[in-house]
């Protein structure tokens, strides 16, 4: 199993945690994901047989958390939706 953490923009709360963490664990061979808030980072351990870390990537961008250096308008603005859908699925659950 390979472990990555990555650092990512745009994490602002724990409904941010939520969706990523949500997220990010339904992508196959995705064993585990943790949120550190302290430094915006997501460690991800995955089997590199199965996954690829730019698959990864792909997907914190897609959710409006890309890799540090990557941030745009638009993934700004998909952060926050991706935060009010975390939020709300916290509170459901």
């Amino acid at each position: 199993m390979t472990k990555e953490k990555i650092i990512i923009e745009n994490l602002k709360c724990h409904g941010c945690a939520n969706t990523i963490r949500k997220e990010v664990s339904k992508l196959n061979g995705v064993s585990e994901v943790e949120i550190g808030m302290e430094d915006s980072s997501v460690n991800v351990g995955f089997d590199e047989t199965i996954q690829t870390k730019e698959n990864i990537l792909k997907k914190l961008a897609r959710l409006g958390y890309p890799e540090t250096g990557h941030n745009s308008l638009t993934s700004e603005v998909v952060s926050y939706v991706s935060c009010a859908v975390g939020r709300m699925s916290k509170k459901s659950e």
